[in-house]
C-alpha cells in the first residue's frame, strides 16, 4: 500500500546569507518533493529569515526533510507546523479583473462578501487585494472567473503558531541566539 500523501507547511530560520534559500530549496527538490508555496522575510531578528514551504509528502518524509534541514549550516530553527497546533496561515492575492460600468457594483459585492480589497480602479478594469487562507483565496477566484480575470499574481503561504507555548519559544530564541551572526550594530575595531 503507497504511503498517505498529505501537504506539509514547515517553517525554518535561516541566517540571513546568500546561497542559503538555494541549499534549502534544492535540498527540499532532490528529495523529490515539489514546492507548493514558498516565502521567505525578515523575523524579528535582524540578520535572521523566516521561510515558510508548503510542499506534499507522507508523514515519514516530511519528518525527514525536518531532519535534513536541521543538517544544513545556516538553518538555526525547524518547525514543522501542523494543523493540529493550531496554526494561523494566510497567504496574499492581487487579481485584476474586467471591470465595466455594469459590472463593477457587483463585483464590489464580492469583495465585500470575501473581505477583500479594491486597490485599483479604472475604466475596464479593477485590482483586488484578499489576504486569507489559500482555500478562501481559491473560492474567490473562483467567483471572479465569470468578470474575466486578467492577471493573477499569489504570495506564499506563512503561517504561524496560536498562542504562547513558553518551551517553544524558549527552544527557538536559543536556536536564533546561536546564530554566527554578529548583533545589530556591532562593528568590528581594528585598533
Amino acid at each position: 500500500m503507497p504511503p498517505f500523501i498529505t501537504q506539509h507547511t514547515i517553517v525554518a530560520y535561516l541566517e540571513d546569507l546568500p546561497g542559503v534559500l538555494t541549499r534549502v530549496t534544492t535540498l527540499v527538490r532532490r528529495r523529490g518533493y515539489n514546492i507548493a508555496s514558498l516565502s521567505v522575510g525578515g523575523t524579528e531578528k535582524p540578520g535572521v529569515s523566516r521561510l515558510t514551504v508548503v510542499f506534499d509528502a507522507d508523514a515519514d518524509g516530511a519528518r525527514r526533510l525536518v531532519a535534513n534541514l536541521y543538517k544544513l549550516v545556516n538553518v538555526l530553527f525547524v518547525e514543522h507546523a501542523k494543523g493540529g497546533q493550531e496554526v494561523v496561515s494566510r497567504e496574499l492575492a492581487l487579481i485584476k479583473v474586467t471591470a465595466t460600468s455594469s459590472s463593477r457594483a457587483a463585483i464590489l459585492q464580492l469583495v465585500e462578501a470575501f473581505k477583500a480589497r479594491a486597490v485599483d480602479i479604472d475604466a475596464t478594469c479593477m485590482v483586488l487585494e484578499i489576504t486569507d487562507t489559500a482555500e478562501r483565496i481559491d473560492s474567490f477566484v473562483q467567483v471572479l472567473e465569470s468578470y474575466g480575470i486578467l492577471e493573477l499574481v499569489r504570495t506564499g503561504t506563512v503561517a504561524m503558531r496560536r498562542g504562547v507555548d513558553a518551551a517553544f519559544v524558549e527552544k527557538r530564541t536559543e536556536a536564533l541566539s546561536a546564530s554566527m551572526l554578529p548583533p545589530a550594530g556591532d562593528d568590528d575595531e581594528a585598533a
